[in-house]
């Protein structure tokens, strides 16, 4: 099932719809800045084993998530002063950061050194969703071939994908472009993944 949600101006009926979806265990493909991701609740078992098969990923690999805000990430995740700077100053945003999870953290999300992904978007739809949900929802790529060109409109979504998600939601077109992920877990930055974000500041 595909969901038109205007891309500058969303719906809130429609994200409401989106966000009882979540609340009963769906699973949602989204826009963001970085391209079409794939998610559901954080806290949802049932859900995140559905993207698991469908992502045929190991269960002990853990998934980022994106939060509403820096605020929504301190409940969440440890961060330091430093680290808060650097967020603040480079949120929203195409950037994944690596950060010490809180005990608030399902462990299927962390690693096995207690850190997170997250990432607080700046795709109006994804914050707007984040918002009226008011808890994180996970963050991963759209499963295709190492041939295939990963897919930029909904209803290649809905093809590729066949019924393996409860919902897309068609946001327009958005060309993918990998988040960069940046450890924030240390003394200073590291560059894990230069993206689409700029790493400049972290350098």
């Amino acid at each position: 099932m595909i969901l038109e949600i205007h891309d500058h101006n969303p719906q809130l009926r429609y994200i409401r719809r989106v966000v009882d979806l979540i609340n009963h265990g769906g699973v949602i493909c989204y826009p963001t800045e970085t391209g079409y991701g794939i998610g559901c609740d954080i806290f949802n078992p049932k859900a995140i084993k559905k993207i698991v098969r469908l992502k045929k990923r190991p269960p002990s690999k853990p998934f980022s998530f994106m939060c509403y805000d820096l605020k929504n990430i301190s409940e969440y995740a440890h961060v330091s002063n430093t680290a808060y700077r650097l967020l603040k100053k480079n949120l929203p945003g195409p950037y994944t950061f690596v950060l010490p999870g809180t005990k608030l953290v399902p462990k299927v999300m962390t690693t096995k050194q207690k850190t997170v992904g997250i990432r607080v978007p700046s795709n109006i739809i994804c914050q707007t969703l984040l918002e009226e949900l008011g808890s994180p929802i996970i963050n991963t790529s759209i499963p295709v071939d190492d041939d295939t060109a990963p897919p930029t409109e909904a209803f290649e979504i809905e093809m590729l994908l066949n019924n393996r998600v409860d919902l897309v939601i068609d946001g327009g077109p958005v060309y993918p472009d990998p988040s960069s992920v940046i450890d924030l877990t240390g003394s200073s930055p590291e560059i894990l993944r230069e993206g689409k974000g700029d790493v400049s500041p972290f350098r």
